[in-house]
């Protein structure tokens, strides 16, 4: 081998900003003049280079090149160590390379910046801001937190006392600024407050100083200036108004009233309550559990329910809720299932002939209504039924267990008189 390369540290320290130069000698043991190029490898051959780039020795010759290591002063090279290499190659001989190696400790430094999100901020009860901590070194650090008000008049806190921020990286804060008591009305009252951010250093090392940022939050009325002269022009109108009611139109009304009540109205009135008839009470009522129905015949609401069982392998069971008297028709518009035991199986209910109006499955609903816009009409002798075809007995919550299914049907409507032409 014709060629002996060695650096004379292998260890070195560079600080961020500066530059440091390492020595690498370099023999030619050869027999022949020879020129060899050099090259940085690895993390820090971005910011590595070495002078000069090229060398030429006579046989038995030795020379000196310097490694420059100029690591930038930014968050994009971590502090720490980071190995290298340099790459000696003879131009005659490329097989004779040979890689001197070592490793450089970048020290750590801390910068800093914050800034404040909004700078001013107003409010009646407290104003909002964001601190924005960047760290801009090459380390994480941790930076406590701080506020002064400028004044007793107002406080100021963060949401955390301390940022943890890795390399490169920012991270926010949430403050608030808070009046010592709330004003109701008067003029808004400024508040200047300043905030810190101070960077956690190592035992030993040296301290930093804390970034500083000011601020400021405006204190606003809790009523606003224009309500005092609302209030005055709405009470103004109020005034107004209520004279104009018993100047202009209060007579003029109390006129209309008076020439509506004529001779001819007082005549029809009094043949109207003459041919009154007494009155029936209300048509309207609720059966009991079990086949509705009956109850008087007459025009009106009606609500009528229905309950009925069945067992888990027999056929269906069928109970009727209402039927229409003769000489009426009845106007379904309002249906509820109820499902209270939560059982299984398949439920109908039909109406008139037999028309199914609904079909579910039990197991879908517990209560389920329907309302009707265009009443479902039912003629006389017509029916309304549910049908249950129990599958499974449901049970209930904090109750034995039943033997049967059970459902209930409530229906609404009206039953109308038929008329004839």
């Amino acid at each position: 081998m014709s060629l002996t390369a060695s650096l004379d540290e292998t260890s070195v320290s560079a600080t961020p900003g500066e530059q440091t130069a390492v020595p690498l000698q370099v023999r030619n043991s050869g027999r022949t003049v020879e020129e060899y190029r050099f090259e940085v490898i690895g993390a820090c051959a971005a910011w590595s280079a070495v002078e000069p780039a090229a060398l030429s020795l006579y046989p038995g010759d030795s020379g000196t090149v310097s490694l420059m290591l100029r690591p930038p002063r930014d968050s994009t090279v971590p502090a720490g160590e980071t190995p290298f290499g340099v790459r000696v190659v003879p131009t005659g001989e490329p097989g004779s390379t040979q890689v001197p190696e070592g490793h450089v400790t970048v020290a750590p430094f801390i910068d800093t910046t914050a800034e404040l999100v909004p700078r001013a901020s107003h409010g009646p009860r407290r104003g909002r801001h964001q601190l924005a901590v960047d760290n801009r070194g090459n380390t994480p650090v941790t930076v406590r937190l701080d506020a002064r008000a400028g004044s007793e008049q107002a406080r100021v806190t963060f949401a955390t006392a301390e940022l943890h921020i890795a390399p490169g990286h920012a991270e926010f804060a949430k403050l608030w600024a808070r009046p010592a008591r709330l004003m109701w009305r008067g003029t808004p009252v400024t508040h200047p407050f300043q905030v810190s951010a101070t960077p956690q250093v190592a035992e030993g090392q040296e301290p930093v100083e804390p970034v500083l940022v000011d601020g400021s939050y405006q204190q606003d009325p809790l009523l606003p200036r224009w309500l005092p002269r609302a209030l005055v022009i709405a009470a103004l109108l109020l005034i107004a108004l209520v004279g104009l009611w018993y100047a202009l139109l209060r007579p003029a009304v109390k006129s209309a009233a008076r020439e509506a009540i004529t001779p001819e109205a007082v005549r029809s009135a009094a043949a109207a309550d003459r041919s009154a008839a007494p009155g029936t009470g209300d048509p309207a009522g609720t059966g009991a559990d079990g086949a509705g129905g009956g109850g008087t015949a007459g025009a009106g609401v009606y609500k009528r329910q229905v309950r009925v069982m069945d067992a888990v392998g027999g056929g269906t069971n069928t109970g009727t809720a209402l039927q229409v008297p003769s000489g009426h028709t009845f106007q379904l518009t309002d249906i509820v299932v109820q499902n209270p035991q939560g059982d299984a199986g398949t439920v109908v209910v039909s109406a008139g002939d037999g028309t199914r109006v609904l079909s579910l499955g039990l197991e879908n609903f517990r209560d389920s209504d329907y309302h009707f816009v265009t009443p479902i009409l039912v003629p006389a002798g017509g029916k309304v039924t549910m049908t249950i075809d129990c599958r499974k007995v449901g049970k209930p919550v904090g109750a034995p267990a039943p033997s049967r299914c059970s459902e209930s049907l409530f229906l609404g409507g009206t039953m109308r008189p038929d008329t004839t032409g």
